[in-house]
């Protein structure tokens, strides 16, 4: 008769705590790992989104330089564009000028944690609209200094849920001349870029549209440092 072997009670019970220790330093990586990887594809996608709307807004009407010639107010130059451009794009509620909730009613962070004072959802100066795959897009054709854009593209990708964070959630495009919407920041150097995300993450759709990764949530200080010891260079624009 063979002899049964089996672990002890003391034996599974060791097993499972290291299962346990494993899966608590790994699981974290593996969620932000996902979560960015799906950041970066809504942020993608609605920078597909925004190109066709405005190319396609523009073959109906006329080019874009042209639709203000006979109007120097930005509040109708706001509407006509978000009009003109939400023909386009497949909508579930648009909100106009007015605080309907489109946006969440809350001041907008930074990367480095500081509140910023622009709350969309009350501000006039943004045509709000909420897509069909639940993303809050603001625009507004009033001169932005802080972005630099005469026409700027505020895009939530997660509407209501948070962290409303630039960067995180909140993302920025504009019409730039001759070449239609773009992320806000692109042409910058790449050091120039890096300083700006850290600090504010304005510019973060930029990053994430030339080099296809947010791992710019991983920076320690503005030269680029990752969180693993690593520095991000232009020819490898990663912290892996």
């Amino acid at each position: 008769m063979k002899k049964a072997f089996a672990f002890t009670l003391a034996e599974t019970l060791i097993v499972i705590g290291v299962i346990g220790i494993v899966s608590a330093l790994t699981l974290p990586n593996l969620n932000s790992s996902t979560g960015d990887k799906e950041r970066v594809a809504k942020v993608k996608k609605i920078y597909q989104n925004l190109q066709d709307a405005f190319g396609r807004a523009e073959a109906v009407y006329v080019p874009f330089e042209e639709w203000f010639k006979s109007s120097d107010d930005s509040r109708q130059r706001t509407i006509r564009t978000g009009e003109r451009i939400s023909e386009f794009m497949k909508i579930s509620k648009i909100c106009g000028i007015e605080s309907n909730g489109c946006f969440k009613n809350a001041n907008y962070h930074r990367l480095n944690n500081s509140e910023t004072e622009r709350n969309i959802e009350t501000n006039d100066k943004y045509y709000k609209l909420i897509l069909a795959d639940g993303s809050s897009v603001a625009i507004s054709a009033a001169r932005d200094e802080e972005v630099d854009a005469t026409l700027s593209i505020f895009v939530d990708i997660d509407g209501f849920k948070g962290p409303h964070t630039f960067g995180k959630d909140l993302f920025v495009f504009g019409y730039v001349e001759n070449q239609g919407v773009m992320p806000s920041g692109y042409g910058l150097s790449f050091s120039t870029l890096i300083s700006n995300l850290k600090n504010g993450g304005l510019r973060a759709a930029s990053w994430i549209i030339q080099y296809d990764n947010a791992d710019y949530l991983q920076f320690t200080n503005n030269t680029g440092k990752c969180k693993n010891g690593n520095t991000v260079t232009e020819a490898n624009p990663r912290c892996k």
